[in-house]
């Protein structure tokens, strides 16, 4: 697999995107970004070696990491002995679920120390008030966008 030069310079800019946001290593980065770049039938073990240009071993056990996680998954032909990777549907939709879960944790820390402020620093409570209730207004409203798209797509799964 003879992957484009533009092709080449997305996986780096994607991969380099998702070794920060979702904390992969470089080659597991680079691997997701190259399955996220590739029709929906996905590519075999060989296709992904060529494409990376690492070893077998390396590769291999990036992709172990990446299924572990629910990122890819994997399906056999019939008849071809063949493994295909591809991103896995429900990875979005696990996204999602864990922001949610961590705004939900950010919510209930702020009212925590609002709660310890209010009555042990109330001049800091007053001073800080209208800043913390902007903040904590911000994060309802990204959970409640995040539910309803989760909403959203259960109803498309549901449809298809």
């Amino acid at each position: 697999m003879q992957l484009s030069q533009k092709k080449k310079e997305l996986i780096e800019e994607v991969g380099i995107y998702l070794e920060e946001r979702a904390n992969l290593s470089p080659l597991a980065s680079r691997i997701y970004a190259l399955l996220i770049l590739s029709c929906h039938e996905g590519l075999s073990f060989d296709a992904i070696v060529k494409g990376m240009q690492a070893s077998k071993s390396s590769i291999s056990s990036n992709i172990n990491v990446l299924l572990q996680l629910g990122y890819i998954e994997f399906y056999t032909r019939h008849g071809d002995r063949k493994r295909y990777f591809r991103t896995s549907d429900s990875y979005l939709k696990n996204t999602l679920e864990q922001q949610a879960h961590l705004l939900k944790k950010s919510l209930k820390i702020i009212a925590k120390i609002n709660h310890f402020n209010e009555h042990f620093n109330s001049e800091k409570f007053k001073k800080e008030q209208t800043i913390s209730n902007l903040y904590e207004t911000l994060l309802k409203d990204q959970l409640t966008k995040i539910n309803e798209t989760l909403i959203d797509f259960k109803k498309i799964k549901n449809q298809a």
